[in-house]
């Protein structure tokens, strides 16, 4: 795949949902866009699959919610990539990002032809962030030894190549995140051993209102703990995992009940046989390439810091947009609805070509 050399209008970086839907509908709107992610399809996490050659061999369609969402924007992105609107850049990670005198430069390396990595820049008078969030840790004894990774990892690497990493496996963190991971593994054959719930259930209740917002999570919800009482998974709530042994991989995980402050309680230490650890205490939005460009952070709420954007996604850079879980977590549908709204804002803002 070529690199673009003639200009373009908008680079938008990362090809999940908010990436996605934000160059289908600056490409709609008679936009030239670069649409540049480190993965080897469209999709971003949540929308991981594995690459397009091995997707008959790699089926994971089971894994995954709203395709038809997904389709669509696929379809709409070959149809633009065949007028020649749109140069679609997988397998390029960008590395940095820097302001220019005629708007915005990229850096990135194309990872299509190894062993022979390249240098890639793009540049374009406006630019589009939206490369999601990634997993919190905490740690913890053992934590580096091998077989220890985030919950996001184990679901990459089921979704991104169908590869399960362990047979005797055990989730711990917060959030509810952990059910899907914990189900998905099951479904794949692994024995999910337990899920260390760090919060208690009335947790939950003091903070209704995103529940009650969102009926169809409850339902989602449903089936990830039908899939768990089926495969007879113990969800242990108020319990962390507070260690991790093993002579070069992961043999024993010890866990303990927590009190109110998530201190460990002296005496409820537990040891459970394990060869893989996945752990997420919830997600931060990913900065990196917006921290260069100067823009304003603003307090996501949950310790973390996101990416302050207007009501129309654009950030305190003129020209600069941001979108998804830069901005805030906030789930697949909120960063499809943001990538709408700042690639129209990026439409109202540069003048189209005629």
């Amino acid at each position: 795949m070529n690199e673009p050399q003639k200009p373009v209008d908008l680079v938008v970086v990362g090809a999940g949902p908010a990436g996605m839907a934000a160059a289908v509908t600056a490409l709609d709107g008679g936009l030239r866009v670069v649409l540049v992610d480190a993965g080897s399809a469209p999709g971003g996490q949540f929308w991981r699959h594995p690459p397009d050659h091995a997707r008959e061999a790699l089926p994971t369609e089971d894994l995954h919610h709203d395709l038809r969402t997904y389709r669509a924007l696929r379809a709409a992105l070959a149809a633009h990539e065949r007028t020649g609107r749109l140069t679609l850049l997988l397998d390029h990670p960008v590395w940095t990002t820097a302001r220019a005198a005629d708007g915005f430069t990229v850096h990135a390396v194309n990872r299509r032809r190894p062993p022979e990595e390249r240098a890639v820049v793009l540049r374009a008078p406006a630019l589009l962030v939206a490369t999601g969030a990634y997993d919190r840790q905490l740690p913890f004894p053992g934590w580096d030894l091998p077989g220890v990774l985030t919950a996001g990892g184990l679901q990459s690497l089921l979704k991104g190549g169908g590869v399960v990493a362990g047979r005797r496996v055990v989730l711990g963190g917060t959030g509810p995140f952990l059910l899907p991971v914990a189900a998905a593994l099951a479904a794949r054959g692994a024995e999910v051993v337990a899920v260390c719930e760090a919060a208690a259930p009335s947790a939950w209740l003091r903070h209704p209102a995103p529940l009650l917002r969102n009926p169809a999570k409850w339902a989602e919800a449903a089936g990830h703990a039908g899939t768990l009482a089926r495969h007879r998974i113990p969800v242990r709530t108020r319990t962390g995992i507070v260690g991790a042994e093993g002579e070069g991989r992961v043999a024993v995980v010890r866990t303990a009940s927590l009190d109110a402050d998530g201190a460990p309680l002296p005496g409820t230490e537990r040891r459970i046989e394990a060869d893989t650890v996945g752990v997420g205490w919830g997600f931060v939005p990913q900065l990196d390439l917006l921290l260069p460009l100067g823009c304003d952070l603003a307090d996501a709420g949950d310790g973390t810091m996101a990416a302050a954007v207007d009501a129309g996604q654009r950030t305190t850079v003129p020209g600069l947009y941001a979108a998804g879980e830069t901005c805030g977590v906030g789930g697949a549908a909120l960063a499809l609805s943001e990538g709408r709204v700042a690639a129209v804002s990026v439409l109202t803002d540069v003048s189209a070509p005629g």
